[in-house]
């Protein structure tokens, strides 16, 4: 069939694949950039000691927590939660230009490094539980500092918080919860496939947009929401309250972010992941 018709296009191999563009990968030259970024960034964060670890995650939320001290604010004034969220977009661009870590982050990057072995499970383990610890215990800090410092925010704080913590697993919370996991994987997935810092920032607004301003269910974001709320001491509901609607979110976060996101990602560079994982074997057994 001649060049140009669809049965020419469906005829192409990986071979052909591999030089029709730029590069001789298997994959388009977009997806290789954005690939070898996302592999280069994840081996630097898996390769982080504890200390740096727990520290990077301790900044991540409290740099969040500015995030809901704008939805907040914002939400008191004018009771429109899709602007607030528009506002909370502060917490996701100071993530990304701080280089902050926060749990729901490390989904994709580190994950493909991982398929791609350039760092081991053990490693993924420890930046998840350490960020995920210290994402909360900085969190609580700034919170309390806001409830302190700003107590005209208290009765919001604590209305806002009860949408979450109230919440019984349902279908309903389960869909919100994959949906939160989902939100905040496909923004690491939109940063990571442009060197643009305005596209950049853009997928930090959207994100922020669509996981606040819709009132998805997150597991940090709205824990920081629930300390808060538990910090005014007039909070209809208790730490354990919090714990069991944190133990459902994160579950169905881990699955929108993973399932939903990063597995067809993986999916989609299969090969390009079959390639680096050779590279590192024949790394690994080539003598000195």
């Amino acid at each position: 069939m001649a060049p140009g018709t669809g049965g020419y296009v469906l005829g192409v191999t990986e071979t052909s694949q591999r030089e029709l563009g730029d590069s001789d990968s298997p994959i388009e030259d977009e997806l290789e950039e954005a690939f070898t970024r996302m592999v280069d960034e994840g081996s630097q964060r898996l390769h982080r000691s504890w200390r740096e670890v727990l520290v990077t995650g301790f900044f991540g939320g409290t740099e969040v927590a500015m995030g809901v001290l704008a939805y907040l604010s914002v939400l008191a004034q004018t009771d429109n939660p899709l602007l607030a969220g528009l506002a909370f977009s502060i917490g996701f661009l100071a993530l990304l230009l701080g280089r902050s870590e926060l749990f729901t982050e490390g989904f994709l990057v580190p994950v493909t490094t991982v398929a791609a072995k350039r760092a081991g499970f053990g490693q993924l383990l420890k930046l998840w539980g350490g960020t995920l610890a210290a994402n909360l215990v900085g969190g609580w800090v700034i919170m309390a500092l806001i409830i302190t410092a700003l107590p005209k925010l208290a009765d919001q704080t604590i209305e806002s918080a009860s949408h979450y913590a109230t919440a019984p697993l349902s279908l309903q919370t389960g869909a919100l919860a994959v949906l939160g996991g989902m939100v905040i994987t496909l923004m690491t997935r939109m940063q990571h496939g442009t060197d643009s810092v305005p596209g950049k920032i853009a997928a930090a607004v959207a994100g922020a947009f669509l996981l606040a301003g819709l009132q998805l269910f997150h597991s940090i974001l709205d824990s920081l929401l629930i300390f808060g709320a538990l910090i005014t001491g007039d909070a209809p509901f208790g730490y354990l309250d919090w714990l069991g609607w944190f133990g459902y979110t994160v579950i169905g976060n881990v699955v929108g972010g993973l399932v939903l996101v990063t597995l067809l990602r993986l999916l989609r560079s299969k090969e390009r992941i079959k390639d680096e994982r050779r590279e590192m074997e024949s790394a690994t057994t080539r003598p000195d």
